[in-house]
Order: C-alpha cells, then structure tokens, then sequence
C-alpha cells in the first residue's frame, strides 16, 4: 500500500501536477489522521473494556466475600444478643433463685468469645488498582466506608469481648468454676457471687457493655453489607 501511494506521488511529480500532488498529499494526511484516530479508538475500547471485564469480576468476588461475611456478623449477632439477655437476667436473680439450672447455661452465654475475620482480599486486589475502577460513585464510597472504617471497629469491638474472658474472666474461673464447657455451660462453686455486690457482678455488668457495643457495631456492619449488596446485584446486572 505504501509502495502504492509512493509511485502516485512520484508520477505527480514528474508529471508537474503540483497542484493534484498537494491536493493528494492533504488527502494523504487526512487518511494517516483518520487511521490514527481509527486505532485510538480501538485502543481505548479495548481497555474500557478490559477495565469494565476487572471492575465487574471484582465486584462479583466481593458480592460473595460481604455474603459470608454477612453470615458470619449474623451468628455474632444472635450469640451477643443471648449474652446481653442472659446478663440481664443473671443481674436481675434473687439470692432466694440462686440455684436456677438455668444459670451454667446463662453463664456459657456470657464467658466465652467470637471472632470475626472479615474477607478483604478482592476488595484489596481492586484497591490496589485504584477504586476510580468502581464507575458507581455511591458503591465507591460505601466500598471504602465498610472495609476501611466499619469492619475495623467490628473487629476491635469483637476483640474487647475476648480480652475480657482472657482478662477478667479466667482469673476468676480459676477460683470459683467447678466445671466448664465453652458455650455450653459453667457451672461456679457460689451462685450467691452474682447476687451481692462482687467482683464477678461488677465484670458481669462491665462485660454487657462490651456486648451491648459490639452489638450496635455488627449491626451497623450488617445494614451496610445490606445496601452494598442491593447496588451491587443492580450495579452487575447492568
């Protein structure tokens, strides 16, 4: 094709056509410009579209990590909702009830600990790569608001339940369990410790503090988790 347009202009020239030559070499021009375009176009198409193929795999590999991670806040839950009910209805015993069966499974409820580990990996790979990929300016943000902000005060908060039962609880465990089961029952030498003013009662209500904060924190986790995953459903359908 080169060779082509080269002997066109040559048999221009030799002909002193100056004036077709230049007419042809403007329309030469336009053509290299409109091939340049042309493969500018392409170009960017292509990596639109790569970039449309990564935001969408990402989002489909979060969509699943905030899925399990919702199963996981859920289970915590209802295990710091049970502790925060089983406090209260430990605080609210009489020295007469002392000896309820109920209260070793009360207790279970209460001195014992979660975990939660949330699933960060595809949302790290996409941030590493520059959230500007999430075309949704509201899923950007509420991407960043739930894995740099909440989740970490969701671990912290989860995290101050285990430092108690490390803390404050074992040491009184040593002294006055007679037999345990992790989350299934506990059974104290001296019901009579909750009832009266005691170092057991004041951790006891310290302890429902921690639940009851840990609790608000999952929840919000979990709501944020729920609007996430309206956008995305709606956000990979399109």
């Amino acid at each position: 094709m080169i060779k082509f347009f080269r002997k066109i202009r040559q048999k221009m020239l030799t002909e002193n056509k100056f004036s077709k030559y230049l007419i042809y070499g403007i329309g030469e021009i336009i053509l290299v410009v409109i091939g340049i375009l042309i493969a500018l176009s392409i170009n960017n198409w292509n990596e639109k579209k790569k970039d449309n193929d990564f935001e969408n795999e990402m989002l489909a590999q979060i969509q699943e990590n905030l899925a399990n991670d919702k199963k996981a806040l859920n289970n915590i839950k209802i295990i710091f909702n049970n502790a925060i009910s089983s406090s209260n209805k430990i605080l609210e015993l009489k020295r007469s009830e002392e000896n309820l069966d109920s209260l070793k499974y009360w207790l279970a409820d209460i001195i014992q600990f979660e975990r939660f580990q949330p699933i960060t990996n595809s949302y790290e790979t996409l941030k590493s790569k520059g959230l500007d990929k999430v075309s949704n300016k509201e899923l950007r943000m509420l991407l960043g608001a739930y894995y740099d902000d909440e989740i970490n005060h969701v671990i912290k908060s989860v995290g101050d339940v285990e430092y108690s039962f490390n803390n404050d609880w074992i040491p009184i465990m040593k002294e006055i369990i007679v037999d345990f089961k992790f989350q299934d029952y506990v059974i104290v030498s001296d019901p009579k410790i909750f009832s009266q003013p005691s170092t057991a009662r004041n951790i006891l209500t310290l302890n429902k503090d921690n639940y009851r904060g840990g609790l608000n924190r999952v929840i919000t986790a979990i709501n944020s988790i729920d609007k996430l995953e309206k956008i995305l459903e709606k956000t990979l359908k399109e």
